[in-house]
C-alpha cells in the first residue's frame, strides 16, 4: 500500500468553460480509508478517475508513494478500481475475470495466478463460483467478484466508484461490512466515492466533502458532523438534514436573543455562551442550524422553549419525525412513544451547545466550537 498526495488538482472541460474539480489538495495516509461524498456533479467521480489515470488533470500533481504519477498511463499505475456497474467480462468465467489483470500486468506463472485467484476467492467466499459466468450470478455475487478482481492484484491503491449503489438496502449493509472487514484485514489504502452520506460516515476513517468541484471540509466523520464548517456541510451531513431558521441576533443584557424572521421563533443564548462567542458575531442576521435529533419535546411553559404546530408525523420505527411549521423544513426527531398528531401544538427546546450560526451571505459557521477546528479550505 502507499501514501497518496493530491496537490492543487484541477480538471477543466470545454476549453475551461466547465471546471469539474478546482484546486483540490488531499493527503491520504498509508492504509487510510477515505470516503468522498457530495451531490451529483460535485467532482467526486472525476477526482477518482484522475487518481486512476482514466482522466488527465488540467493542472496539479498526483503522487502515489514516492512516484509522481500525474502523467503516467492508467495501465502503468499500480491501482485497482471497483466500478458501480461491476465491469465484468460477460464471456469469461469468474476465475478468468479475476485472473485477467494478473495475466496482463504481471509475469506470474499460470500456477501462481491460479493460486492467487483461489486464495482471494476463498477470502471473498466465492470459491464455489469460479467456473460460473457473470450472468449466472446475483448482484451481490457480482460485486464480490469485482472486489476480488481488485484485491487479487495487491495494488498500492484501491478506488471504489459507488460500488454498492445497484444493490438493495439489506445487501448494501452486508457489503459495507464486508468492505470494512477487508480494509482492516489487508490494510488497504482506499478512496471510496459515494453519493450516500450514511455510507460515507460509517465506512471512512476520514470523510471528504465536495461541492461544485471544490473541497468544503475534511475530517473524522464525527468531527464533520458536530462541527460543520459551513451551511452546506451542515445540511448535507446527517439524516434528516439539519434544520435552518433565519434569525436576527440582538443583545439581551449580557445574553443574546435570537428571533426568527417571521417572529414565530425565539431563543436566548446564555451570558456564558454569548461571552465565549462574542468576537465571532459581526452582524445581526444569521441562519441558525440545529439537528433534528437535538430537538426535544418539553413541558408547556418551559424556559427558553419554542411553540410550534405539527404538520406531519412520520413514523420510522424507533423514532418519529415531527415536521413543524417553524420554517420551510423543520423536523424534530423524537422517540416513537411520543404520542402526537398533525395539528397538535407542541413545546420544543434544545441545548444551546447544539446551536450553529451561519453567516447569511457566505454560509460560514461563525461560532468558534469547543473542540479543535476541522480542516477546511476557506
Amino acid at each position: 500500500m502507499a501514501r497518496v498526495t493530491v496537490d492543487a488538482l484541477r480538471k477543466e472541460y470545454d476549453a475551461g468553460s466547465i471546471v469539474a474539480v478546482n484546486d483540490l489538495s488531499l493527503e491520504i495516509e498509508d492504509g487510510e480509508f477515505v470516503t468522498v461524498v457530495g451531490p451529483s456533479g460535485c467532482g467526486k467521480t472525476t477526482t477518482l478517475r484522475m487518481l486512476s489515470g482514466l482522466e488527465q488533470p488540467t493542472s496539479g500533481q498526483i503522487r502515489i508513494g514516492d512516484e509522481d504519477v500525474t502523467d503516467v498511463h492508467a495501465k502503468n499505475r499500480n491501482v485497482a478500481m471497483v466500478f458501480q456497474n461491476y465491469a465484468l467480462y460477460p464471456h469469461k468465467t469468474v476465475f478468468e475475470n479475476m485472473a485477467f489483470g494478473l495475466r496482463m500486468s504481471t509475469d506470474m506463472s499460470e500456477d501462481e495466478r491460479e493460486q492467487r485467484v483461489v486464495e482471494t476467492a476463498e477470502m471473498m467466499d466465492i470459491e464455489g463460483l469460479l467456473e460460473d459466468k457473470p450472468d449466472e450470478l446475483s448482484g451481490g455475487q457480482k460485486q464480490r467478484v469485482a472486489l476480488g478482481r481488485a484485491i487479487v492484484r495487491e495494488p498500492d491503491l484501491f478506488l471504489f466508484d459507488e460500488p454498492l449503489s445497484n444493490l438493495d438496502a439489506k445487501l448494501r449493509t452486508s457489503m459495507r461490512a464486508e468492505i470494512q472487514r477487508l480494509q482492516n484485514e489487508l490494510g488497504i489504502t482506499a478512496v471510496y466515492v459515494t453519493h450516500d452520506q450514511h455510507e460515507a460516515m460509517t465506512m471512512g476513517d476520514r470523510i471528504v466533502i465536495l461541492d461544485g468541484g471544490e473541497l468544503q471540509q475534511q475530517g473524522a466523520p464525527t468531527e464533520v458532523y458536530e462541527n460543520p464548517v459551513n451551511e452546506f456541510v451542515g445540511g448535507f451531513v446527517g439524516s434528516p438534514s439539519m434544520n435552518f431558521v433565519d434569525v436576527a441576533v440582538e443583545p439581551d443584557g449580557d445574553r443574546l436573543h435570537l428571533t426568527g424572521s417571521d417572529g414565530g421563533f425565539e431563543f436566548t443564548l446564555s451570558a456564558a455562551y454569548a461571552g465565549r462567542h462574542e468576537n465571532a458575531l459581526d452582524s445581526s442576521r444569521y441562519t441558525l442550524g440545529v439537528r433534528p435529533e437535538n430537538v426535544s419535546v418539553a413541558d408547556a411553559g418551559a424556559a427558553n422553549s419554542i411553540t410550534a404546530t405539527i404538520d406531519v408525523v412520520e413514523p420510522v420505527g424507533s423514532d418519529n419525525f415531527l415536521h413543524l411549521d417553524l420554517s420551510e423544513a423543520f423536523i424534530a426527531r423524537v422517540d416513537s412513544d411520543v404520542d402526537l398528531e398533525p395539528g397538535d401544538r407542541v413545546t420544543l427546546t434544545f441545548d444551546e451547545s447544539d446551536v450553529h450560526l451561519f453567516d447569511s451571505e457566505t454560509g460560514r459557521n461563525v461560532l468558534t466550537r469547543e473542540r479543535e477546528a476541522p480542516t477546511v479550505t476557506s
